[in-house]
C-alpha cells in the first residue's frame, strides 16, 4: 500500500537518517504488520541492521493480569542490550484494542513504569550524547478509527494527511514545518517566563536558561509543536485540561492540576481520577512537570484520544507530568510522562510579560 510505503521512506530517510551501520530497533503490535515489514525492507536496502521486537495483541493486559512483583520488576537483558547497543529506534504506535489497560491493576502498571525508568534513563542519556535516535509512528487500526470517531478508510486518511504523506514531497512538506516553527522558537527562546491564561487556568512556568525544541518530525509522525522542560520548581498556578486524554489505554477528561513551587498539590478529573492520582504516586517526579508545549499542526482539528496527534493540535497547548528532557535542559526523572492538553482558541500566552500568543496563533508570524 501507498501509505506504508511512504510512512517507511520518510521514517527512515527523513526523521531518523540512517545509513549503512546503524542498528535499528522496530517495536510494533503485530497488528501493524503491514508497516513493519515496509520498515523492516527499507532498512536491509539502506544497509540497516533491523532489530525486530514484535507483541501479541493482548500482550499488555496478560501480562498485567498475571505477572507479580518479581516479574514486572525484571528487565530482560535483551531490553537492556537494545537500549545499551542500538544507534536508532522507531515504535510504531497500533494497536487491537486501545481500551487493552482499562481494567488492568493501576498498581501493577505503577510498578512496572518504576522498573522501566532505568531503561528510558539509559536512552536519554544516549540520546543526548548523539549516540541514539528515536521515532515514533502511527498505524491505522480499526480500534483507533474508533476512538476518533471514524470509519477506518477516513482515519487512514487523516493518518496519510497529519504525517503530510499526501503532499508529492513530503520531506520538502516538512522541511516547511521546520522554517515556521523555527520563527516561533524565536520569540521563546532566551525568555525568562511563559505564562499561559485561559478558561480555568492561570500558570506560569519559569523557563529561564532552559531550550525551545522544535519538533519537525524528526522523533514523532506527525509532529508540529514547540516545547521545553519548566525549571523544576519554577511552576506556579492552576491550569484546565478540556481536551479528553488517554495515558496506558485508560482515558480520562477534564484534568484540574494545581502547581505549587513545580509540584502538583491539587489534581481532579471528570473522568479517570483515581487513575490520574494513582499516576502522580508513580515516584519522586510524576507530581513534577516535565513539559511545557504549543500544538501547531492545523491538519489535526480534533481529538483522536491518541496523544500522537493529540498534542500537535492547531492552537492548543500541552503539559507534561513526569520525566523531562534533558536536551531541553529538564533534570526531572520518572517512569511516566503524560501529556494533557487544552484547546486554546480563547486562550492567551505572555513572555516576560508581554503577550505573543492569543486565540491560537502566534503575533507576527
Amino acid at each position: 500500500m501507498q501509505l506504508e510505503k511512504k510512512m517507511a521512506e520518510l521514517i527512515c530517510g527523513y526523521s531518523l537518517n540512517l545509513t549503512k551501520g546503524d542498528i535499528l530497533l522496530i517495536r510494533a503490535e503485530s497488528c501493524s504488520e503491514p508497516l513493519v515489514k515496509a520498515l523492516f525492507e527499507k532498512a536491509l536496502q539502506l544497509g540497516v541492521k533491523p532489530v525486530l521486537r514484535m507483541a501479541f495483541k493482548g500482550q499488555q493486559a496478560s501480562f498485567f493480569k498475571f505477572a507479580e512483583k518479581e516479574q514486572l520488576e525484571f528487565i530482560p537483558h535483551s531490553v537492556m542490550a537494545d537500549a545499551e547497543n542500538v544507534t536508532a529506534s522507531v515504535f510504531i504506535d497500533a494497536t487491537a484494542n486501545t481500551k487493552e489497560l482499562t481494567n488492568a491493576d493501576k498498581q501493577k502498571v505503577t510498578t512496572y513504569s518504576k522498573s522501566m525508568r532505568k531503561v528510558r534513563d539509559i536512552m536519554m542519556e544516549r540520546e543526548s550524547k548523539g549516540e541514539f535516535r528515536w521515532s515514533l509512528c502511527p498505524y491505522p487500526t480499526a480500534a483507533m478509527a474508533q476512538d476518533a470517531e471514524m470509519s477506518l478508510d477516513e482515519y487512514a486518511e487523516f493518518v496519510f494527511r497529519a504525517c503530510k504523506l499526501h503532499m508529492d514531497d513530503p520531506v520538502a512538506a516538512w522541511q516547511e514545518v521546520d522554517a515556521y516553527q523555527k520563527k516561533v522558537i524565536g520569540i521563546l527562546d532566551g525568555s525568562k517566563e511563559v505564562r499561559i491564561v485561559g478558561d480555568r487556568t492561570d500558570i506560569t512556568f519559569n523557563v529561564e536558561g532552559r531550550k525551545w525544541i522544535n519538533c519537525n518530525g524528526h522523533h514523532n509522525m506527525p509532529d508540529g509543536e514547540v516545547f521545553t522542560s519548566p525549571v523544576e520548581d519554577g511552576v506556579d498556578g492552576e491550569i484546565f485540561f478540556d481536551v479528553p486524554t488517554s495515558y496506558l489505554g485508560v482515558e480520562a477528561g477534564g484534568i484540574s492540576l494545581k502547581i505549587e513551587k513545580g509540584r502538583i498539590v491539587e489534581a481532579s478529573a471528570q473522568k479517570g481520577e483515581a487513575f490520574l492520582k494513582s499516576i502522580l504516586e508513580t515516584d519522586e517526579g510524576s507530581k513534577l512537570i516535565g513539559e511545557v508545549a504549543f500544538g501547531l499542526n492545523e491538519t489535526i482539528t480534533k481529538a483522536t484520544k491518541n496523544i500522537l496527534f493529540d498534542e500537535k493540535i492547531g492552537r492548543s497547548i500541552h503539559m507534561a507530568v513526569g520525566a523531562s528532557y534533558p536536551e531541553a535542559g529538564g533534570k526531572n526523572k520518572s517512569g511516566i510522562h503524560w501529556d494533557m492538553i487544552k484547546d486554546m482558541k480563547n486562550g492567551k500566552a505572555y513572555v516576560d510579560g508581554e503577550l505573543v500568543y492569543e486565540n491560537g496563533y502566534f503575533k507576527g508570524v
